[in-house]
């Protein structure tokens, strides 16, 4: 071992450790799983099965106002939810995740599907901001409620919270885990792309499927997680 690397805490020594397990299995499982779920995800937009309701504004709304420094928080979400994964270095317990995973997606896009909702109209000229005006193109009407942003940032909070602990990281990280989690959430209503209703229902689903995943998989690996 490196001296450099021996002089690291142990908690960062074994997040690398997990990190480079499998890495080459998780870099292309990974890739392969997003692919899927927006093949799916656009399919179900192109073709829902009612118009799109649209969803009510609340007080909230309001206070959180429009801002362009949200874009690359709201992307970064693409990272965030890779994490949990990452760091797992046992196959049963990745496969677990796929699972429960692709359930909160699943569960997701059956209402998108089913009882598909759009967020009422801003008023914004979004030819002003090109970042944004790509994901207005491209992200069609009738995936707002639940927020499947907020329920997959939720999600992968959870999972990331729970490894952490099991590695004794710091506090600090953890409570940056969190908040990276709240400014996603954040984001989703500061770009436009939610309103408040949206973010709360992508909260439940997300705990809905976080909590039982984390304790199921706490149970048959519970030094992975």
């Amino acid at each position: 071992m490196p001296p450099d690397a021996a002089s690291r805490p142990a908690w960062f020594r074994q997040l690398a450790a997990r990190f480079v397990a499998y890495w080459p299995l998780k870099a292309v499982a990974t890739m392969v799983f997003m692919m899927v779920f927006f093949w799916a995800y656009f399919a179900i937009l192109r073709q829902p099965m009612l118009a799109p309701t649209t969803m009510p504004r609340l007080a909230i709304d309001a206070w959180v106002p429009f801002s362009t420094a949200a874009f690359p928080v709201y992307v970064s979400l693409w990272v965030y939810v890779s994490l949990p994964p990452a760091f797992i270095d046992s196959l049963r317990p990745l496969l677990w995740f796929a699972v429960w995973m692709s359930g909160l997606c699943l569960f997701c896009l059956g209402i998108f599907w089913l009882f598909p909702t759009a967020v009422p109209a801003t008023g914004i000229d979004w030819s002003l901001y090109p970042e944004l005006a790509l994901i207005k193109q491209v992200d069609a009407a009738g995936n707002a409620c639940p927020s499947l942003h907020v329920a997959s940032s939720v999600f992968a909070a959870l999972w990331l919270e729970r490894i952490a602990r099991s590695v004794a990281a710091p506090v600090a990280l953890r409570w940056g885990n969190a908040l990276l989690c709240v400014a996603i959430l954040w984001s989703t209503m500061a770009t436009r792309q939610h309103v408040a209703l949206d973010v709360l229902a992508g909260i439940v689903v997300g705990l809905a499927f976080a909590l039982p995943s984390v304790r199921h998989v706490s149970r048959i690996a519970p030094r992975v997680i």
